[in-house]
């Protein structure tokens, strides 16, 4: 069975802190120790452009710490492809390639640029004022990253499905007007993922200016701790675990017989200093051994850099033939070589098709078309895109036999002959 690809990019536009260890980093390493997983991790510093325009010393800052943090945090170069953004060309001719099939009105609802819109019209300012085209553009981009390594499944938290989804569009319209070339990928929502506090007790986070960085000296962290907020009662006095920051911050390192124990010294009323002093004892005896190796990695940044080229060739490895396959089929050719004069789409169009979407209820629907158009066979709503996808599959392999056995999940056909017939044909042509 092929290993099921896995892609994740941190764009390098800051310092990473205990809310990027806990929510992105410690996790995806541990992903990459998965058997039947081959993993494609990033840095995102095209991406990073678009926030840090006038600033490049913080992008190249930013890419030499994310970079060590991976690193210091057990992510093993040999074991995945790691890499950095810029250093595959691929990327940016297959993002003019994408955004030459990308509908403007699709990029009229990104998220992003959707609030720079709505900030901008609530101030009595232009709609565009200071919306770059790097923003407008900045999902074509990110689909670029996905589909060119035909990555299968990509971690997001719920504020990034909608980046996925772009990223399916996208790919169908390309795979519809030249031939299947990419693999629609799956958002995997990261449901367990935490959310740290910072140092006010809101939402741990750069904008807000409360981050406490992951790998700051020993002293520093101990003096960021004792400064978290808290309330004001005093010590004997029994304090709430809810909405404390502490708290949450402990329990995200901690086992759960730590955690507990936490848990009854609030109860019996620990004093908040104590408390603090636990925590930073907690972090940092997690924290230190890494710190150590982070250290070694920033004052060598020779050896990350010799570690990223050979990421990158890893990469361009399967970017650049992909590349090629890409540019034939859209016509970018030597002109000594045979025109064909035959297009995927009608050579599409002469058999029957399966199309998937997804509808204003949040389900997903696929329905299957003869080579006119018309509606053959319709399913009810699944929901997620994989059940769908495998619903698809199986019909196409098994045929009548599939049909019956997935009736449930599918709208009665009118014409259960005719579909058969279809689904024989598609069967054939893939032999």
């Amino acid at each position: 069975m092929n290993p099921v690809r896995v892609l994740t990019g941190i764009t390098t536009s800051g310092t990473p802190h205990l809310g990027n260890y806990v929510g992105a980093i410690r996790p995806t390493v541990r992903a990459s120790r998965l058997a039947g997983v081959e993993s494609f991790y990033f840095l995102a510093d095209y991406h990073a452009l678009i926030k840090t325009s006038g600033d490049p010393a913080r992008v190249q800052r930013s890419t030499l710490e994310i970079a060590a943090t991976w690193l210091a945090c057990g992510l093993d170069p040999e074991k995945v492809t790691f890499y950095r953004q810029s250093d595959i060309p691929e990327i940016p001719e297959l993002t003019w390639m994408l955004t030459c099939v990308t509908g403007k009105g699709l990029l009229n609802r990104a998220h992003a640029y959707k609030a720079s819109v709505d900030k901008n019209t609530e101030s009595g300012a232009e709609p565009d004022d200071g919306v770059t085209a790097g923003l407008f553009m900045y999902p074509v981009l990110m689909a670029a990253d996905i589909l060119m390594f035909n990555a299968h499944q990509v971690p997001v938290g719920r504020d990034q499905i909608q980046h996925i989804e772009m990223a399916r569009d996208i790919a169908s319209s390309f795979n519809h007007l030249y031939g299947e070339h990419f693999t629609l990928p799956e958002a995997v929502i990261e449901e367990n993922v935490a959310t740290l506090p910072g140092l006010d007790g809101r939402k741990m986070s750069k904008s807000y200016d409360n981050t406490i960085p992951l790998f700051v000296p020993r002293e520093q962290l101990k003096k960021l701790i004792m400064g978290i907020v808290t309330d004001s009662r005093a010590p004997g006095e029994p304090k709430s675990t809810e909405g404390s920051a502490l708290f949450q911050l402990y329990q995200a390192f901690a086992s759960a017989e730590e955690t507990d124990a936490l848990a009854k010294a609030y109860a019996e009323g620990i004093a908040w200093g104590e408390a603090k002093q636990l925590l930073f004892e907690r972090l940092d005896r997690e924290i230190a051994p890494m710190r150590e190796v982070y250290d070694g990695l920033i004052r060598d940044p020779a050896r990350i850099e010799k570690t990223l080229k050979m990421g990158a060739a890893k990469a361009r490895a399967i970017a650049t033939p992909f590349t090629q396959r890409l540019r034939h089929a859209v016509g970018l050719r030597a002109l000594d070589t045979q025109a064909d004069t035959s297009t995927p789409k009608a050579a599409k169009a002469a058999l029957p098709v399966f199309k998937q979407y997804r509808e204003k209820d949040g389900l997903f629907y696929f329905k299957l078309t003869d080579a006119r158009g018309a509606l053959l066979l319709q399913s009810t709503g699944f929901a997620a895109p994989r059940e769908a996808a495998q619903a698809m599959a199986r019909l196409q392999a098994e045929g009548k036999l599939a049909l019956d056995a997935l009736a449930p999940q599918l709208i009665a056909p009118d014409d259960v002959e005719r579909v058969t017939s279809a689904l024989d044909v598609l069967r054939q042509s893939a032999a």
